[in-house]
């Protein structure tokens, strides 16, 4: 048994100072004295701390130089790294890319589902930000792997079939799958891929209000990244962004930097939806933990990592070098949440959308994928089923 004690406990409605025990995998007791002793436990003072729920990351590329496409086992790799961001679960998340990348990158997040390490954040299944988007909302995405979900033939060495066939071979490896519902055969694409039980989520896109309406009344109940790469929001043509905002359903990430989202759309945003229907996402690459000045990849394609960004070789943002301590940060810092709500974007709504039972939130009997966080948020523990899996040195 382990007892954090003093801490700041972030719970889904409020804070409470006091004790967290956990027993074995879960969390057993919410005390609101500032210390308990069972007998027996492993004491931590955690005073003049936070303790929030694990961070849940369903958009990231990479860390410290490793990319989900870099092949061997990187996605073990990346799981062994992003804890010390307080990630605790993650969807590694692909650009587009031939069929053997995917079969490769798929077979890696299987393996590592099926033999986690319990010191590595939890491999989820995998988020395709896939060959089905709009070329002219492509951003750094590679132009010669975007297809057509109708086409058989004619695309070069493969086709959308083969890269549906690969979706199709790891089903259960396939969690949310990001398309642009206007392309040929989309929004026939967005029903198929709903029935066989995937979450699809629109973005890449240039959807118009109604072409995004009609695929979210097809089941799409996921926007990648609101507002980047769709297109723009105005009074007399909302977009995608305007039917995201305006249906329930749908649960929004947003990239928490600051930069890709200002802060003050972030708010409106939030406000709109609400913190349940908003999730907090990094869209790190490989750059996200190095330098600035450092190279990386993404894909195939190689980045540089900006003073506030990842970059191509051309200028074009290239993913974030963000991390989920720093996203719950700016939550608080600039876009002005209070930690209960910070939590819930970062936590407790990505958790829900992805149908984690017992995750996302401090309560007894939940599972203890927690994080300690400092006053200025960054990150002092993690653990993951009950056991300490990194340490601030």
């Amino acid at each position: 048994m382990i007892v954090l004690q003093g801490g700041d406990l972030v719970l889904p409605d409020r804070i409470l100072t006091g004790s967290l025990l956990i027993d074995g995998h879960h969390i057993a007791v919410l005390d609101p004295r500032p210390k308990i002793d069972p007998g027996g436990a492993t004491v931590l003072n955690v005073s003049g701390h936070y303790v929030v729920p694990g961070f849940v990351d369903v958009h990231v590329h990479g860390v410290e130089g490793h990319d989900t496409l870099d092949g061997g086992r990187v996605i073990q790799e990346i799981a062994a790294r992003l804890p010390r961001y307080g990630v605790t679960a993650f969807c590694p998340t692909t650009v587009a890319c031939s069929p053997s990348d995917l079969r490769a990158v798929l077979s890696a997040v299987r393996e590592e589902r099926a033999s986690a390490s319990v010191a590595s954040s939890r491999v989820l299944a995998g988020h395709l930000e896939s060959n089905f988007i709009n070329p002219a909302y492509q951003g750094a995405q590679p132009p010669a792997c975007l297809r057509r979900p109708d086409a058989t033939s004619g695309d070069g060495d493969f086709t959308g079939r083969d890269v549906l066939n690969v979706i199709e071979e790891f089903r259960a490896d396939v969690g949310i799958v990001t398309l642009a519902p206007e392309i040929p055969g989309g929004l026939d694409l967005v029903a198929k891929l709903v029935a066989a039980g995937h979450c699809v989520s629109l973005g890449h896109s240039g959807a118009t209000f109604d072409e995004a309406t009609a695929a979210i009344d097809a089941g799409a109940r996921h926007a990648t990244h609101l507002f980047n790469r769709m297109t723009p929001m105005t009074h007399r043509e909302p977009g995608l962004p305007g039917a995201v905002l305006a249906r329930s359903e749908v649960a929004a990430e947003l990239i928490c930097d600051g930069y890709h989202v200002h802060p003050a759309m972030c708010r409106t945003a939030i406000a709109a939806k609400g913190a349940t229907r908003v999730m907090a996402i990094t869209d790190g690459t490989a750059g996200s933990g190095l330098p600035v000045g450092s190279f990386a990849r993404l894909g195939r394609r190689p980045i540089r990592v900006g003073e506030r960004a990842a970059l191509l070789p051309d200028g074009t943002l290239a993913g974030s070098t963000l991390t989920m301590d720093r996203a719950f940060a700016m939550l608080v810092a600039s876009v002005g949440l209070s930690v209960v709500d910070a939590a819930v974007l970062c936590s407790t709504t990505p958790a829900r959308q992805l149908g984690l039972q017992g995750f996302g939130v401090l309560a007894e009997g939940q599972i203890a994928d927690l994080v300690v966080l400092d006053r200025a948020f960054r990150v002092a523990k993690t653990f993951i089923e009950g056991r300490e899996v990194y340490t601030q040195r």
